[in-house]
């Protein structure tokens, strides 16, 4: 006999049915699903094995606010304070406003694809939407392995992501940009000279002291980074390690690089951009940059794209693509190949001009 509130019923042709809830639609009402046997045991045992198998209801009792708390706790032991600091950022802005208040089980695909049309409407770059989404997704894979949750973003589509290249300055531009920074050099000049022949990061040349500089060797030695990171509502300017393990690394300098430097050394313990023991933060590194561009009537670019510019001229002057890599500090040669890279069409026509008859 079936028993009140298991939701198991005799029909009409003989067969026993027994109904579970398997979620809720864009309205928040229950959706169900039901199983078939001809006796009440069979159905019960078939409903036993069915929410073994899933535990999407026993979800809805905790809030995607409360997985989120859960998952950053986990996380924080494992990522670097700048990548924990990202991924609080994109939460606490653009996924708790939406979701927080709403019940796990309540979560669905087509609620998430909403969330990314609204976020392209508002103007978000479709880039760092799937950044979001990515964030919100590598939570729901950790509560599914740790609780056994459903996952409801499992099979969330990301929006399509059209690559633009960088904006780089021309050969010719970048001669009169070395020139603007070659007269009367200060540290800002300094900073963008290094980051024009080494590739430097903007956080990198920021966080350079002099005792990283052995100009008897004439080496660098990037051991550190500045950054500003966000953290609880607020953001606060950090000195940590290089992006990466293999960012650690030391750089040989060009000689007329080591002669530059050595007209300008200060004391080891003072950061080379700022002559102290304070760092310039990145931001303000940017606007002197932009600065920079404008009194030279140059366009407007960002200072990344002094990476970008070296690592294209590297390879124009024959640098092999290991070499390169190990520069820059990446981890594989096909990230230097794939995002810092750009051919021009002069070099195109060059390149074809090869081909002969």
């Amino acid at each position: 006999m079936a028993r009140r509130g298991e939701n198991i019923y005799k029909r009409k042709d003989g067969r026993w049915e027994g109904r579970y809830k398997c979620g809720y639609d864009d309205t928040g009402k229950a959706r169900y699903r039901s199983v078939y046997a001809r006796t009440y045991q069979e159905v019960r045992d078939k409903l036993a094995q069915v929410k073994s198998s899933t535990t999407a209801v026993s979800s809805g009792k905790r809030t995607v606010k409360d997985l989120f708390d859960e998952w950053m706790k986990a996380v924080e032991l494992k990522v670097k304070i700048s990548t924990f600091s990202c991924y609080q950022m994109k939460i606490s802005k653009h996924i708790l406003p939406v979701f927080g208040g709403l019940y796990y089980d309540r979560l669905t695909a087509d609620n998430l694809h909403a969330f990314i049309r609204s976020k392209l409407k508002e103007g978000l770059s479709a880039k760092y939407i799937s950044d979001i989404i990515v964030v919100f997704k590598s939570m729901a894979k950790y509560i599914s392995k740790v609780h056994g949750y459903a996952n409801p973003l499992e099979h969330v589509v990301l929006p399509k992501i059209e690559k633009t290249d960088m904006r780089l300055l021309t050969p010719l531009e970048q001669k009169r940009l070395c020139q603007l920074t070659m007269d009367h050099t200060d540290t800002t000049k300094l900073g963008v000279l290094l980051s024009y022949h080494t590739g430097l990061r903007i956080g990198e040349v920021c966080g350079l002291k002099w005792s990283d500089i052995d100009l008897s060797k004439g080496i660098i030695h990037i051991t550190r980074t500045v950054q500003r990171i966000y953290k609880n509502g607020s953001t606060r300017l950090v000195i940590g390690s290089p992006k990466s393990r293999s960012s650690m690394r030391e750089i040989p300098l060009p000689k007329f690089l080591v002669r530059i430097l050595s007209q300008h050394k200060s004391t080891d313990s003072a950061f080379l951009l700022s002559g102290t023991e304070k760092p310039i933060e990145p931001r303000t590194m940017q606007y002197r940059f932009c600065s920079l561009l404008k009194k030279a009537n140059l366009p407007s670019v960002n200072y990344h794209s002094l990476r970008h510019m070296f690592a294209t001229n590297c390879l124009a002057l024959g640098f092999d693509v290991k070499t390169l890599s190990e520069i820059l500090g990446h981890g594989s040669v096909e990230t230097t190949l794939n995002r810092y890279v750009h051919s021009s069409m002069e070099r195109k026509a060059a390149c074809m001009n090869l081909i002969c008859e």
